[in-house]
């Protein structure tokens, strides 16, 4: 691919507006113009008439793990299961993906300290690979109640990204009862149906599931510290994890926490915008109409104006597939729309120089057929690619 390229014929998503018949011109990486019925050259791609969005960026997914074990008793190679992924989510239009990385040793979810190592070494391979298909990063999750996720995390966690960012880390407690599944009967429910168990084995797992993780509660004590001085310092970015209440939020604050992620209810997201906590919620809770654990709507947060950017968490289709939903049921209109899954989450995790359809800006585009309330991606570019996909003329 050379260090100039251009696209012709697309509706152009710009921060405020959308301009129809745009050509778009990219040199040396950067977004050089953006112009209505501008002179392409004669190489340029054909868009088609096919909205073009900058390149979406999700700041959390847990998509790698799902690839790295697509059914019970099965395991894939790590590098083919990055691979694999890695292309699903490209396909998606996701050209920025912070792969989520659970730093705990726990049955619930089937990780261990050692899984997590192995997969940030996986992910940092192909990040530094000349052939990756997107700007891969890592989302280091850790348990709060795991003193062994802490002291890997401690161990591994580097100062800063090659290119400066801070390190993205989640705090999250899965105690039944609290954060995500406040209301334990809906845990129960998801046990059943994921372990294909009987409500009464669920409710008794989940029982014992409690009893284990009060005799871990010291450990949050422990991790708190470290947490909460690394980001007074900058080294990290802190994002709480499931916050339910006011009360949770303003500890949050005391953490030094600069993310309120999923919040499950509007009091919480209220409170996080008042204290200045930027606020992510679920692409796939827009998609469904509903959270799956009973919290609150991704879209009446969206509505209120509450949510700052959108991220996949266990399936990249649903970014652009938010995008669609939330235009075609007038939540929001096309540029609020992709901003919630471009520039939001980009401004979310401290990266400026993408997420805008604008003059300076990373070239990374797609371009999106939107028919009836459903997307399909078309064709993707990024300046990195050696062969980029998409159509010529």
């Amino acid at each position: 691919m050379t260090s100039r390229y251009a696209i012709r014929d697309v509706r152009a998503v710009l921060p405020d507006r959308v301009v129809d018949a745009a050509t778009i011109v990219v040199e040396d990486g950067l977004i050089a113009s953006v112009q209505s019925r501008g002179a392409a050259p004669p190489d340029a791609f054909d868009g088609r008439g096919a909205f073009c969005f900058p390149g979406l960026v999700d700041t959390h997914s847990d998509g790698l793990e799902k690839e790295l074990r697509p059914r019970p008793g099965v395991e894939l190679p790590t590098d083919f299961a990055m691979r694999s992924f890695e292309s699903r989510v490209r396909a998606a239009g996701v050209t920025t993906l912070y792969h989520g990385v659970g730093f705990e040793n726990g049955e619930k979810y089937q990780r261990s300290v050692n899984m997590a190592n192995s997969l940030c070494d996986a992910i940092e391979r192909r990040a530094g690979a000349p052939g990756a298909l997107i700007d891969h990063r890592i989302l280091y999750r850790l348990d709060a109640r795991d003193r062994d996720g802490l002291e890997a995390l401690t161990a591994r966690l580097p100062e800063r990204l090659d290119d400066g960012a801070n390190a993205l880390v989640s705090f999250e407690d899965h105690t039944p009862g609290q954060g995500q599944f406040a209301d334990r009967a809906a845990f129960e429910v998801s046990i059943a149906g994921s372990r294909g168990v009987s409500d009464d084995v669920a409710r008794k797992i989940v029982d014992e599931l409690i009893v284990e993780r009060e005799q871990m509660a010291a450990n949050r004590g422990l991790a708190l510290p470290w947490l909460t001085g690394e980001a007074a310092s900058g080294t990290i970015r802190l994002m709480a994890h499931d916050l339910v209440s006011a009360d949770d939020v303003d500890e949050a604050v005391s953490w030094n926490a600069a993310i309120a992620e999923f919040p499950t209810t509007v009091d919480a997201a209220r409170r996080a915008r008042e204290c200045g906590l930027r606020t992510v919620c679920g692409a796939p809770n827009v998609v469904r109409g509903q959270s799956h654990s009973g919290n609150v709507r991704a879209t009446e947060l969206i509505a209120l104006g509450l949510c700052d950017g959108l991220a996949s968490d266990y399936l990249p289709s649903t970014l652009v597939g938010a995008v669609a939903v939330l235009v075609a049921t007038g939540v929001c209109d096309v540029p609020r729309a992709v901003a919630l899954v471009t520039s939001g989450p980009a401004g979310t995790v401290g990266l400026t120089d993408r997420g805008r359809l604008t003059p300076g800006h990373r070239g990374d585009l797609i371009a999106v057929a939107i028919e009836g309330s459903w997307p399909t991606v078309r064709a993707v570019w990024r300046p990195d690619d050696g062969d980029p996909t998409g159509e010529r003329n």
